[in-house]
């Protein structure tokens, strides 16, 4: 039997599940100010899974690169859902 398929879906999962909390938390503290952080870990991941030989390192490394682009999008529309009142606004921090 072949884990690859399973392990990479296993893997997409949890690249998901990671970003989704850290978009929120970054939001919350930095607002969307660190967009470029991620553009530069979604590029670089992306880049170092054209590198790697073992395809389900590589595509590890690709899907959570990936996410970390999809995850810019992500920023700029939870400061939306912020500013509906979905998500609670940081009282500490200027808007």
């Amino acid at each position: 039997m072949y884990f690859t398929g399973i392990i990479i879906a296993a893997s997409t999962f949890l690249a998901i599940g990671v970003w989704h909390p850290i978009v929120i938390k970054t939001e919350y503290y930095w607002g969307t100010r660190p967009w470029i952080v991620y553009l530069i870990v979604g590029l670089a991941c992306i880049a170092g899974a054209l590198f790697i030989e073992n395809a389900i390192l590589s595509s590890i490394v690709g899907v959570f690169g990936a996410s970390a682009l999809w995850g810019i999008g992500e920023l700029f529309a939870q400061k939306k859902r912020v500013e509906k009142g979905w998500f609670p606004k940081n009282p500490k921090r200027k808007y």
